[in-house]
């Protein structure tokens, strides 16, 4: 994975993750490490996170594992193009407010993630918080669906988990200072900031297409063959 892709997955993370305060706000806020000592606070805001961190991670992983069988199958390349117009596609959809995928079973997902985090908000324990971030990071969201199709088009398991894990970190420094500090960041900045999620997430949409179409440029686009090897290391 080039690194102008980790960079992406970086930078995404970092403007989803006001977003992220926008509709997990209340749940960072909620935590129950407000009557905790600052360094033990520290420690659960900090477990909380790595959850939610490691739960993308383990998306990455996953969906490494599908875009690896893409990359044996010497369709990398066309995998690539197809998720970064997909990618610019749903930009501009997003604009216009029509749906672009209604997912089966989604509002009973939902619901089930939402009754976790409602039984782990309840036990005020550094388990239940670090199960918290975990299950906080199942709540369904567009932006890490984006996400995972980066991820997708890695072309290797570990390429695949670092992006998520990538992403996650980027979430991390926004939601870090939420739960501390117990405020929302300003309307205004979070609006400001909002409106450029799109343009970054319409960027990695180009770097997977122009990485997809091996113009044969260093790290940004390198050149690809299709291979069929039946034994090839996932790192």
């Amino acid at each position: 994975m080039s690194w102008q892709i980790f960079i992406t997955a970086f930078s995404l993370g970092l403007l989803s993750s006001f977003h992220c305060v926008g509709m997990c706000g209340a749940i960072a806020f909620s935590l129950p490490t407000q009557s905790l000592s600052p360094a033990k606070k520290i420690a659960g805001i900090l477990l909380y996170n790595t959850g939610r961190i490691l739960t993308y991670a383990f998306f990455g992983m996953l969906f490494g594992i599908a875009g690896r069988q893409i990359y044996v199958g010497g369709l990398q390349q066309w995998f690539s193009i197809i998720a970064g117009a997909s990618i610019l596609v749903i930009v501009i959809q997003s604009y216009v407010g029509s749906p672009v995928f209604h997912l089966p079973g989604f509002k009973q997902v939902n619901l089930f993630v939402q009754k976790l985090i409602g039984r782990f908000l309840l036990k005020p324990s550094f388990a239940s918080i670090f199960l918290l971030g975990m299950a906080n990071g199942l709540l369904p969201c567009g932006l890490v669906y984006l996400a995972i199709t980066g991820a997708l088009a890695a072309g290797t398991i570990t390429g695949a988990t670092t992006f998520m894990a990538a992403f996650g970190v980027g979430t991390f420094p926004a939601m870090f200072l939420l739960s501390y500090f117990g405020f929302l960041i300003s309307i205004t900045t979070r609006n400001a900031i909002k409106k450029a999620v799109p343009f970054v997430v319409a960027l990695m949409g180009v770097l997977l297409i122009v990485r997809g179409m091996g113009l044969g440029i260093p790290y940004l686009s390198p050149g690809m063959t299709n291979t069929t090897q039946s034994a090839i290391s996932c790192h």
